[in-house]
């Protein structure tokens, strides 16, 4: 049978796979053993390709509600709909009236990096609202206060380092988060066998965990707090070795200052580690020949996630082990402009705007999605009204979904970019479902930026596009323009814009390879057969390689641009040309970590998430191939809290917090330190109105719907999805 390359879209890793063909469909899916990157490694999720390509619940044609329901329709008739009536109502109410919602799939896909940009930038709304902040907004804040660029985001360079310190990450279950790593668990295993040291910190007994020299089951939440221990440390027994980093920083005494009453004895109370193991961890990563500290997911979401994301590069920098091999490195893509002369930029600010409602911050232009429903009920001037969805389903990944179910039911039109009929979408007035992703070509815009070895790879889609179905990047062109009031213009209308708005500029740049150059002849000389690839060929030639899509086209395996490579003072756009150890709003936000010092001790039960390698939030449920065996909602329970709360394994727990209660069942497990329940994220797959035969069989329950919204990391937004109180007990049999 014929084959064909893919990149797989399902998860950070970016795998290679080799794709079984018949015809137009996909009879299996294997590692590419020629990829330069993923070298053959393969995971369920990118082994049910196939599986998840062929789900008979995507839907094919667009849907339009009429008289209240959702049928099927033509893409004429879609685009017509939102032509017709969402301009007229940003033109009466303003551009804020409009929210837009981004989804994780967005960065697993051409079309998402390449056409969202483009449709805020016309739409000029300020309520924007991602992903971001229910995983990493913490970090894009963080970098973009130490270094002036909310994208400039070291990763831990695995393959050479002595000694890797990782907190909240469990990279066996997700493959990694930004840290773009094909075979995490390899890179891992590698490092302990030649001699390095794993320290795990997490309060679960992760698949990762079990692989570490060292777990630390820490109390949730207070991942901030020992990592500034472990930073006073470093800095009062003088263990300080910034290295090459001297010159290039600035704040040091004055972070020391900040930090000094974070001792070991004074967090570990708190983080219930002791004050020895803290001094020891310490010690070593000073020590170490290279080591690097990564951090994600359970330091982000939680309550201090921007200060732990901080402390994380703080400790790279204390110790010379950030932008140094075998420390923390910056990626450098592809497709990332040409590096600018090192020197002073812009600098990051928070805070340009806010919320209508709460008042609260805008991060990165984004608002806090845990706000969503508050802007869209509470009337005035700037009430959302209008509210394009993109790959996104907030019902199941935000806090309290049942008001925000509520919510959405009250717009005035809404469109959503969806292959299903989901929680979310099911509230549109117009659904675009772009095709399978076989039928789509693919390049890792997002995750080339945190890879763990520069390599570019590009794959064009596998198969051809069925009768019926549209392209993706053509459905997000159509759209901008329906809404932007160009609508019945050539899809191709949007591609070349973009390409004659990034040429203007570059033209003029003397960094740029394009400097001097007449803009219309070198767009005539872009190569690609759509306007696409076209945009992805300029993207190259402008980038810091100088490569092109017939070069790229010529490797279908990749390009292996080489390991990562120190990139300071370059990569810094600070006002001050230099690393700002301590910047303004961190400095604001200490009080309320030494706050936090008083809260030990509690007996309470606080929850965390979990992840599973078969999953990948709500998104991946609807597929059989990738359910059953330990995938499965449960509420993991310590067996000393299950005895003392009387609950059995299997039996049904209530669960409550401050946004309601659910019932699930029990999983008596050590797994858990004691003290703490764990829930997975992304289920709840039990409203109805949806399409997902599959998921809505096991639905699960969403631990989000415990949450009111009301907990957020203050500087960046985001959602506490760890960490946070619970009340647990049995539910009482029911009588016959």
């Amino acid at each position: 049978m014929p084959t064909a390359p893919r990149i797989c879209p399902l998860c950070e890793a970016t795998c290679g796979l080799t794709l079984t063909l018949d015809g137009t469909r996909v009879t299996g899916a294997r590692g590419d053993r020629d990829d330069v990157f993923s070298q053959g490694f393969i995971c369920p999720k990118g082994a049910a390709f196939g599986e998840v390509d062929a789900d008979p619940d995507r839907l094919r044609t667009p849907l339009v509600r009429t008289d209240g329901e959702l049928r099927e329709a033509t893409w004429d008739e879609a685009f017509d709909t939102i032509a017709r009536r969402l301009p007229p109502l940003v033109e009466q109410y303003g551009p804020n009236a409009l929210g837009v919602v981004l989804g994780n799939p967005n960065v697993h896909t051409m079309a998402g990096a390449l056409y969202p940009p483009v449709l805020l930038g016309a739409l000029r709304t300020r309520n924007l609202f991602t992903a971001s902040t229910l995983d990493q907004m913490p970090k894009h804040v963080s970098s973009g206060l130490l270094f002036g660029d909310a994208f400039a985001i070291p990763v831990p360079d695995l393959d050479r380092t002595d000694h890797l310190l990782m907190i909240g990450a469990n990279p066996l279950e997700s493959n990694g988060s930004l840290c773009t790593a094909p075979d995490f668990p390899g890179r891992l295993k590698a490092l302990r066998k030649r001699g390095g040291t794993l320290t795990v910190v997490d309060p679960r007994r992760t698949r990762t965990a079990r692989l570490a020299d060292r777990h630390v089951a820490i109390r949730p939440g207070t991942d901030a707090l020992l990592l500034a221990a472990l930073a006073t440390t470093i800095l009062a027994e003088g263990l300080t070795g910034l290295g090459a980093l001297a010159e290039q920083v600035e704040g040091l005494a004055e972070a020391e200052e900040a930090l000094r009453e974070f001792t070991p004895e004074a967090v570990a109370d708190a983080c219930d580690v002791d004050a020895g193991t803290i001094r020891t961890i310490a010690r070593e990563l000073a020590a170490a020949p290279s080591a690097a500290v990564y951090g994600r997911i359970g330091g982000s979401t939680v309550a201090h996630g921007t200060l732990t994301n901080w402390l994380v590069d703080v400790l790279n920098i204390l110790t010379g082990n950030l932008d140094r091999p075998g420390g923390a490195l910056f990626p450098l893509s592809a497709t990332a402009p040409a590096p600018r002369p090192a020197g002073p930029g812009k600098g990051f600010a928070l805070g340009r705007w806010a919320s209508r409602v709460s008042g609260h911050p805008e991060a990165k232009g984004e608002l806090p999605l845990a706000a969503l429903a508050e802007e869209i009920e509470t009337p005035g001037d700037g009430r959302i009204r209008a509210l394009v969805a993109i790959a996104a389903n907030p019902v199941l990944s935000a806090p309290d979904g049942d008001r925000l179910d509520r919510a959405l039911a009250g717009l005035d039109f809404m469109v959503s970019v969806d292959p299903y009929l989901n929680e979310t979408s099911r509230h549109a007035d117009v659904v675009l479902p772009p095709p399978p992703p076989s039928r789509s070509a693919h390049f890792d815009f997002a995750f080339n930026g945190f890879a763990v070895r520069n390599q570019v790879r590009y794959t064009p889609a596998a198969v051809p596009l069925e009768p019926g179905r549209m392209d993706e990047c053509e459905i997000h062109a159509r759209l901008i323009l329906a809404a932007t009031g160009m609508h019945g213009a050539a899809p191709d209308t949007v591609d070349a814009m973009v390409i004659g708005r990034t040429l203007a500029k570059a033209v003029t740049e003397p960094h740029s390879p394009a400097y001097g150059q007449d803009p219309e002849q070198y767009a005539a000389g872009l190569g690609g057969r759509s306007g696409p690839e076209r945009r992805l060929d300029l993207m190259l030639r402008l980038g810091p390689y100088g490569l092109t899509l017939d070069r790229l086209l010529e490797h279908p395996h990749g390009i292996d641009l080489g390991p990562l490579q120190p990139r300071l003072p370059q990569v810094l756009k600070t006002r001050s040309g230099r690393i700002e150890l301590l910047p303004g709003p961190i400095a604001a936000d200490l009080p309320r970590l030494r706050r936090a010092l008083d809260d030990a001790g509690t007996d309470g039960l606080v929850l965390v998430g979990r992840r599973h390698l078969r999953s990948n939030n709500s998104w991946m449920h609807n597929i059989p191939a990738l359910g059953g065996g330990t995938n499965t909602c449960t509420l993991q329970v310590h067996p000393e809290d299950a005895a003392r709360l009387g609950l059995a394994d299997g039996a049904p727990a209530r669960i409550k917090a401050d946004g309601g209660e659910l019932e699930v069942p029990v999983e008596v497990t050590d797994a858990v330190r004691r003290g703490v329940v764990s829930l997975p994220h992304g289920w709840g797959h039990d409203r109805p109105g949806t399409r997902m035969t599959v998921a809505a069989g096991r639905p699960g329950v969403n631990v989000n719907q415990l949450l009111d919204g009301s907990r957020l990391d203050p500087l960046s937004g985001t959602a506490v999805l760890n960490g946070f109180p619970v009340d647990v007990s049995p539910v009482p049999a029911t009588r016959p």
